[in-house]
């Protein structure tokens, strides 16, 4: 007993090996997350569209076109009640959301709107909707990290640290790619390869993958024939291919956007309405093209297979884009890696097959072209290459055609990033007002908000007293600047010495007049809540040495001043402490 006691105490005071532990409960939590997230998507899909599995276009094809038309349709009617009762932006979350609490609120996440969000999602998908699982796993995922996270009361770059794992089990267990959940945590949400983070984030992706491949076996997604690679001439057209899907992943990520963009301006109808409207038009198009419902995996291994015609490719290009836009951008839930590996393989595989009519004995199988673009334009659209890279290569299990899809995940990449946005993400989150181009650097000045680093030595005056009482207590101002504030307690202005003319302090006057004939509007004035990239950035512009800082907008009592010399000063000492943080100091 006494040595359980010590094992459990030790257990309890070491954080390092406490993290450890949680890794591994964290990846095991959330792959069977995964399975029961599957097994939901199945459940609606039967019950709404009358069959399971992944063999979507297949059996709907088999299906009265009322029916795959209608299916979507009553999704977006149960969709739409979900969003109006339990989500609060009335959308259903993803990773965007993860990049978003780890970059701005210390991986802080509504677990009841986590799992809300993620059967909005299955929902979505059961009913047809032309989005993706993963996404949506991957959120789910690191909902469950932060609120072990939380309820542990881990310091931050710990609860950091488990998000990643709670992401990298996510897509380990997703895709059945341990290396690629990796780095995945690391690239696309966490921003950086911290050491400390990186031995727990491998162990819960491989507790994540070991779980789905004792439920689903140990093979690939996608099982495709050998392809090689025929000639060293052929890689100018990869790199031509990569231009191709840079192309198509900006008509893709463009067109999500239009359509939500469209759906708020241009509908005249509420917006409960949206995923009703969006259903019936995915419906409509799923009666010619049922190839585009639901996840997309059999078109897929179909177009990787050379299953398909290059006219039925090229029209699946543009019915899936539309699909997909659409079901997004009218409300439902779901995530856009797998529809950009669908778009991928199709823009790929039909790439190759005009490559082969004009270049027969210098061009591989049409097929190897759709691994590479399957690759590419979701490298593009996710803004993570190195990634998407792993995915695709576990995915397929081919180690020939590694470096073709590295080059073409790199140019669609570099194009992508520097002609349209960095990721969808990215272009996401700058949509709602949070820019996070600055990388980790413009991280810490989103995370630290202005009210922990804000000082109290400053003085206040009332705008009812007399001027001889200001004089004094701008004498004892450390900082030469009175604060005015209402009898009420609102802030209503400041006073400086250069504010002031000569013969205000007149003898005569000063016992006469009030504050509030001197008070002159704050240049600048700061919340709480605000962050330190605002506050610098106003800084910079203005010149402002001391800047003060109000409660919120609606009562706007001051609670203290922000210097520019104590700003620069915490921005240092996260910087330190993140740089400590990625190597493991």
């Amino acid at each position: 007993m006494a040595q359980e006691g010590n094992w459990f105490r030790f257990l309890r005071l070491n954080q390092h090996v406490r993290l450890y532990v949680l890794a591994v409960l964290i990846g095991l939590v959330v792959a069977y997350g995964a399975i029961g997230f599957r097994l939901l998507i199945d459940l609606v899909q039967t019950g709404i569209m009358g069959f399971g599995g992944e063999n979507v276009a297949s059996q709907a094809a088999e299906q009265p076109f009322w029916r795959i038309m209608l299916a979507p349709v009553i999704g977006g009617v149960i969709v739409a009640a979900m969003l109006r009762v339990f989500m609060k932006d009335r959308r259903a979350l993803g990773i965007a959301d993860v990049i978003a609490a780890n970059a701005i609120s210390n991986t802080r996440m509504s677990f009841r709107q986590g799992i809300a969000s993620a059967v909005i999602s299955a929902t979505s998908m059961g009913a047809g909707a032309s989005t993706g699982r993963e996404g949506p796993i991957v959120h789910l995922g690191a909902t469950l990290a932060s609120s072990a996270a939380e309820r542990m009361r881990l310091a931050p770059s710990q609860g950091r640290t488990l998000l990643g794992c709670g992401v990298a089990a996510a897509v380990a267990a997703s895709f059945n790619a341990p290396i690629a959940g990796v780095f995945f945590a690391l690239e696309v949400v966490l921003g950086h390869y911290a050491l400390r983070a990186f031995a727990p984030i491998v162990m819960a992706s491989v507790v994540g993958t070991l779980v789905t491949r004792a439920h689903y076996g140990n093979f690939p997604a996608f099982i495709i024939p050998e392809y090689a690679i025929v000639s060293f001439w052929e890689f100018p057209a990869f790199i031509l291919l990569g231009a191709v899907c840079a192309l198509a992943a900006i008509v893709f990520t463009r067109s999500v956007f239009f359509v939500e963009d469209t759906m708020v301006k241009h509908v005249p109808m509420p917006r409960w309405t949206h995923p009703v409207i969006g259903g019936l038009l995915v419906g409509i198009i799923a009666i010619q093209f049922p190839h585009v419902l639901g996840v997309g995996y059999e078109a897929t291994d179909a177009a990787l297979r050379e299953q398909l015609s290059l006219t039925l490719m090229l029209a699946l290009i543009v019915f899936k884009t539309a699909a997909t836009a659409i079901s997004l951008g009218s409300g439902f839930g779901g995530g856009v890696f797998t529809p950009s590996l669908f778009i991928g393989a199709m823009t790929g595989s039909a790439f190759g097959i005009v490559a082969s009519m004009a270049f027969p004995e210098l061009s591989a199988s049409h097929g190897l072209y759709a691994i590479v673009g399957m690759g590419a334009v979701a490298g593009a659209v996710l803004g993570a290459p190195i990634s998407t890279f792993l995915i695709v290569f576990e995915l397929v299990a081919d180690y020939e055609l590694s470096i073709a899809v590295m080059v073409a995940t790199a140019t669609a990449s570099v194009i992508m990033q520097q002609t349209y946005s960095r990721s969808f993400f990215s272009r996401q989150l700058e949509r709602r007002g949070l820019d996070l181009r600055g990388g980790r650097a413009g991280h810490v000045l989103q995370t630290l908000p202005v009210g922990d680093v804000m000082s109290s030595d400053y003085r206040t005056a009332r705008e009812d007293e007399k001027l001889a009482q200001l004089r004094v207590k701008l004498a004892l101002s450390p900082h030469g600047t009175v604060f005015v504030q209402s009898s009420d307690g609102t802030f209503v202005g400041q006073i400086a010495p250069h504010d002031i003319d000569e013969g205000t302090f007149d003898q005569d006057l000063e016992h006469v007049a009030c504050v509030a004939d001197v008070v002159h509007p704050a240049h600048q004035i700061l919340f709480e809540n605000d962050n330190l990239q605002k506050a610098l950035s106003i800084m910079d512009v203005t010149h402002e040495d001391h800047i003060p800082v109000l409660d919120n907008p609606e009562t706007r009592k001051i609670v203290g001043i922000l210097h520019h010399r104590d700003a620069l000063a915490a921005y240092n000492r996260a910087l330190l402490d993140e740089r400590r943080e990625e190597h493991g100091d």
